[in-house]
C-alpha cells in the first residue's frame, strides 16, 4: 500500500474489530483496515525502523458479518423459544375461550366480553407468529409460484396501503423462474417492506416493485458468505425516501428495533422479512442514500423445471365433523393436553391421555383395543414425537400419526416429521381447527 494513498490520521477500530486493524481513510474517501507492524533494522549502516501495513479490509468485513450472523442466531433462539412458551399458553387460552363462545346463547351479554379475549388472543398470536418468522422456527408451506402473479395478487392492496400521494410502479421480467416458497409469507414480506416504504415518503413518492432472473457470481458470494454463486430469482422494492444511515441500516434487521416513535411499531417488520427470506433459502440485501431513498433486493433460488406442476388441494371438511375412533394424545404440558382432550371428546372421540413418550409406549402396550390416531407434540422431554412415532408404527402398523407444535426447528426436521405425508398443526390452535385436522388425517 503506498503511503500517499492514506490520509496522515488515523481513526480507531470500529467496536469488536481487531484492536491491531486500524481505519484508515484513503483521499477518495474510502475506508480501509490495516494492520501496521513495526521492525528495527539495520538501514545504509544506521539503525532504523521498518514499519508495515497490511490491507484486512476484506477479512475484517467478514468477520464482522459472522459477529453480526451470529448475534441474530442468538437472538433468534430466544425469539423462538419465547414464541414456543406463548402459543402453548395461547392455545388453552384461546382454546377455552372458544368452547365458551360456542356453548353461550345467543343473546348471552358475555359474548361481548370473550369477544375481546379473543381479540386480544389473536393479537397475542400474531405476535408470536412474527417471532417465530424471525427466528426462522415456523412451519411454512412452500409451493411453486411465479412471483409475477404474487405481486399481481397484492398490488391492488400495497396501493390502498401506501395512499395516493405514493406512486406504485411495477417492472416484472416477462420470462421470470419460478420459485419455491410460502406465497402468504411472501405477501407479508412486500406489505412489510411497502409499510416501511410509505413511512419513509411522509410527503409522497416513487415505489417500484421490480423483478428478474439473476445470477450472482463468485465476487457477491465471496463478501455475502451466506450466498452460493449461480442463478437467482430477484423480487426487488425500492423507494425515494428519506434513506438510512449506517449506523441505522446495519441493524434494520434485528428484533424490536425501530426508528419510528412510542406506539407507531413493535420493530419486527423488516426482522420478520429477513427470517422469511432466510427460511425460505434466499438472500436479501440493502442499500440506501440518505435523502435520496432505500431499495431492499431479495434473491430466491429459482426451481427445477420438473417442479413446476399443478398441486390438488384436499377436499375441505366442515368444522363440525364428529367421529367415533380412539386417540392416543401425547403432550407434556398439561394445560395443553387437558384442552386438547375436552376439544376431542366433546367431538365423539375417545382420548388415551399421556404426559410423555414412555408413558405413552406404555399405555399403547397396556391398551387391548384399537388405536385409530397418535396425535403428539413434536419436542418433549426424552423422546420426541418422532421417536414416539417409529417405535408405535413398529407396534401398531395401522395407526396413523398428526403432531402439533409451538415452534419447529432442525430437530423436526431431523426426525423426518416435516414432509409431505405427515400431518401437523402449529400451535395456537382451536377446536375447530384441532378436530377438522383430525377428521381430515382419519379420512
Amino acid at each position: 500500500m503506498k503511503s500517499s494513498e492514506l490520509r496522515l490520521s488515523a481513526e480507531p477500530a470500529a467496536p469488536g474489530r481487531e484492536k491491531d486493524a486500524v481505519a484508515h481513510r484513503r483521499k477518495d474517501g474510502a475506508t480501509i483496515y490495516v494492520e501496521i507492524g513495526a521492525h528495527d533494522i539495520q538501514f545504509a549502516e544506521r539503525k532504523a525502523r521498518l514499519v508495515l501495513s497490511h490491507d484486512v479490509t476484506q477479512r475484517t468485513l467478514l468477520e464482522e458479518q459472522l459477529r453480526q450472523a451470529q448475534k441474530m442466531e442468538a437472538i433468534g433462539q430466544l425469539a423462538g423459544g419465547v414464541a414456543h412458551d406463548f402459543n402453548n399458553l395461547l392455545t388453552v387460552i384461546l382454546g377455552y375461550t372458544q368452547l365458551l363462545f360456542d356453548s353461550l346463547r345467543g343473546d348471552d351479554s358475555s359474548h361481548a366480553l370473550l369477544e375481546e379475549v379473543q381479540k386480544a388472543g389473536n393479537r397475542a398470536a400474531s405476535l408470536t407468529r412474527q417471532l417465530l418468522a424471525f427466528s426462522r422456527k415456523q412451519v411454512l408451506e412452500p409451493k411453486v409460484v411465479d412471483l409475477n402473479e404474487t405481486v399481481g395478487h397484492v398490488e391492488t392492496l400495497l396501493r390502498r396501503l401506501i395512499g395516493e400521494d405514493v406512486t406504485l410502479t411495477t417492472a416484472l421480467s416477462p420470462r421470470l423462474s419460478h420459485v419455491r416458497v410460502d406465497q402468504g409469507q411472501i405477501e407479508q414480506v412486500l406489505m412489510n417492506l411497502a409499510i416501511n416504504a410509505r413511512d419513509a415518503m411522509p410527503r409522497g413518492g416513487k415505489l417500484t416493485i421490480e423483478t428478474a432472473n439473476v445470477e450472482l457470481d463468485a465476487h457477491y458470494a465471496e463478501s455475502h458468505p451466506e450466498v452460493c454463486p449461480g442463478p437467482y430469482v430477484l423480487l426487488a422494492m425500492s423507494d425515494t425516501g428519506t434513506g438510512m444511515d449506517e449506523q441505522t441500516k446495519a441493524r434494520i434487521f434485528e428484533p424490536f428495533f425501530t426508528t419510528k416513535g412510542a406506539g407507531q411499531g413493535t420493530g419486527l417488520g423488516l426482522s420478520v422479512v429477513h427470517g422469511v427470506i432466510r427460511q425460505s433459502d434466499g438472500h436479501i440485501a440493502v442499500y440506501s442514500e440518505k435523502d435520496r431513498g432505500t431499495a431492499f433486493k431479495i434473491y430466491l433460488p429459482p426451481v427445477r423445471k420438473e417442479w413446476i406442476s399443478g398441486m390438488a388441494h384436499p377436499a375441505v371438511l366442515p368444522a363440525g365433523a364428529k367421529g367415533s375412533e380412539t386417540i392416543l394424545l401425547v403432550e407434556d404440558e398439561d394445560s395443553v393436553r387437558r384442552f386438547a382432550r375436552l376439544a376431542l371428546e366433546m367431538s365423539g372421540y375417545t382420548v388415551l391421555e399421556a404426559r410423555h413418550g414412555a408413558e405413552a409406549i406404555r399405555l399403547a402396550q397396556r391398551y387391548d383395543g384399537p388405536i385409530h390416531l397418535l396425535v403428539s407434540d413434536v419436542i418433549m422431554p426424552e423422546m420426541g414425537g418422532g421417536v414416539l412415532a417409529e417405535q408405535l408404527l413398529e407396534a401398531r402398523p395401522g395407526i396413523k400419526v398428526f403432531f402439533v407444535s409451538g415452534y419447529t426447528d432442525d430437530a423436526v426436521v431431523r426426525h423426518g416429521i416435516l414432509h409431505a405425508d405427515v400431518a401437523f398443526l402449529q400451535k395456537p390452535f382451536t377446536p375447530q381447527s384441532l378436530t377438522r385436522r383430525v377428521r381430515e388425517v382419519l379420512g
